[in-house]
């Protein structure tokens, strides 16, 4: 695990809560908050609360009450242009299937940059073509967009978030649809973004890869934050099945010592009954 090395807030939650229409669903009375040079790991069941959290921290929901500020400025007095300079947001459902070339996907992203007619500029064109290469889709960038796999199409939506130059970003998910090797590169390189000074959030199921790439854990389970602290605080043996049930079983990383989760063989709960 990488330590941070600054300890500025960009985005702050402060006691949201939120129901849906309809539902008895409710989260609780959240708080948390996106320092500089830092990746927070978002964890939890599913129906948790994770995804609801990150539309609340983006603006793309309204909170019932409590409030969201990047910097020092509410969100809610804040218009789309002005958040999307400051904050990337990924969405769960972010692969769509639109007919542009990648390079026009990706060109998308400096929308809240753009002044006058809108026409790309120079200094436009050389942030997409940064974004194309650090995620890894420049020799997509004449394809179109549809015929991409989807894999493909989170790294192109990915650069497209980049090229907002944000200095938070809020992840859903974001590698669901890549393989393992893709998965790596995908937090390395949210590795290299926080060393530059951006404050990552990321929701994710793997366990493993928010052991090793993040800096902080936020643990939630009915819509509430349960457990928040470093990796090797929150992803241990008891909390894992305190929140998810039995069926993991916990080792050591032999060099870094950070917890390696894998599915449970049961073979203990077989010996005791035997025993």
């Amino acid at each position: 695990m990488i330590e941070t090395t600054m300890d500025r807030k960009i985005l702050s939650v402060q006691g949201v809560n939120y129901k849906y229409a309809g539902s008895d669903w409710q989260l609780f009375s959240t708080s948390f908050a996106v320092s500089e040079g830092e990746i927070i790991g978002i964890i939890g069941p599913n129906g948790s609360g994770k995804s609801t959290l990150l539309k609340l921290a983006s603006g793309v929901i309204t909170p019932d009450s409590g409030n969201v500020f990047l910097g020092e400025k509410d969100i809610a007095k804040m218009k789309r242009r002005q958040i999307a300079r400051i904050l990337g947001y990924f969405p769960q459902d972010a692969v769509g299937h639109f007919d542009y070339s990648v390079q026009e996907v990706v060109a998308m992203g400096r929308f809240p940059h753009r002044s006058g007619a809108g026409f790309l500029s120079p200094h436009d064109m050389d942030v997409v073509g940064q974004c194309l290469l650090r995620a890894e889709v420049e020799q997509y960038r004449e394809r179109h967009f549809s015929h991409l796999s989807g894999g493909e199409r989170q790294r192109v939506l990915l650069a497209s978030v980049l090229a907002q130059e944000p200095n938070v970003l809020l992840l859903d998910e974001p590698t669901s649809a890549l393989d393992m090797q893709h998965q790596v590169k995908f937090f390395r390189l949210l590795t290299e973004l926080v060393a530059e000074g951006i404050g990552v959030a990321v929701v994710t199921h793997d366990l493993n890869l928010v052991s090793f790439y993040s800096h902080r854990v936020l643990m939630l389970k009915d819509g509430k934050i349960i457990e928040e602290g470093r990796p090797g605080e929150i992803l241990t043996q008891e909390t894992l099945k305190d929140t998810y049930g039995e069926g993991v079983d916990i080792i050591l990383h032999p060099t870094t010592g950070l917890p390696i989760i894998l599915p449970g063989t049961g073979l203990e709960a077989q010996k005791a009954k035997t025993s």
